[in-house]
């Protein structure tokens, strides 16, 4: 069974960090790339951040550049979300998907709809 498992989340204060893994089971992740999504309570799902394959490039959105970063672990088949610097704003529920790998990625990585797999998703707070 193909699944996608998101684990990490919690109620942080601002400025603190958290790291969400999202682990693999039924297939090899390192064949895909995967992303990072969340939705607020009212808003659309939009992505975070986004690694592709055995190149390691890494995609973000603006909100979080230089706050959160995106990384793999094939001998685990896990892939990572260290969030940091964390803002009220960051509080969502975070998804993990995975899509299969493209020359094209840098143009569609947020792109919902790409996506093969998804996790159910972990919340994360960020409140004092």
């Amino acid at each position: 069974q193909v699944q996608l498992e998101e684990s990490g989340g919690g109620l942080v204060q601002p400025g603190g960090s958290l790291r969400l893994s999202c682990a693999a089971s039924g297939f090899t992740l390192d064949y895909f790339a995967v992303g990072w999504f969340r939705q607020a309570p009212g808003k659309e799902r939009e992505g975070v951040s986004c690694i592709s394959t055995s190149d390691g490039i890494t995609y973000y959105a603006d909100s979080v550049k230089g706050r959160f970063t995106i990384s793999r672990d094939n001998a685990k088949n896990t892939v990572y979300l260290q969030m940091n610097s964390l803002k009220p704003d960051d509080t969502a529920v975070y998804y993990c998907a995975a899509v299969p790998p493209s020359a094209s990625l840098w143009l569609f990585w947020y792109t919902q709809s790409r996506y093969h797999y998804w996790g159910q998703g972990t919340q994360v707070t960020v409140s004092s």
